[in-house]
């Protein structure tokens, strides 16, 4: 086998390592975007926000909601 198909083989293999880690994080939370909010639902329930949240930051929102504009 030559130096460079080692070598593309070894980059190659890398980045597929990475994207297949990224995949479960990034990719299919977006593409999954009830569920996630049914699952956050059930998460929260019972919860004050503002009794968990520090003194001056943001109460908790819904990342997959549009931003108004």
């Amino acid at each position: 086998m030559s130096k460079n198909t080692k070598t593309v083989l070894i980059f190659g293999g890398f980045i597929t390592a990475v994207a297949a880690a990224f995949y479960p994080i990034f990719v299919y939370p977006l593409m999954h975007k009830e569920e996630y909010r049914q699952i956050q639902k059930v998460n929260r329930a019972g919860i004050n926000q503002a009794d968990v949240q520090p003194v001056g930051l943001k109460i908790w929102s819904d990342p997959f909601k549009p931003v108004d504009k």
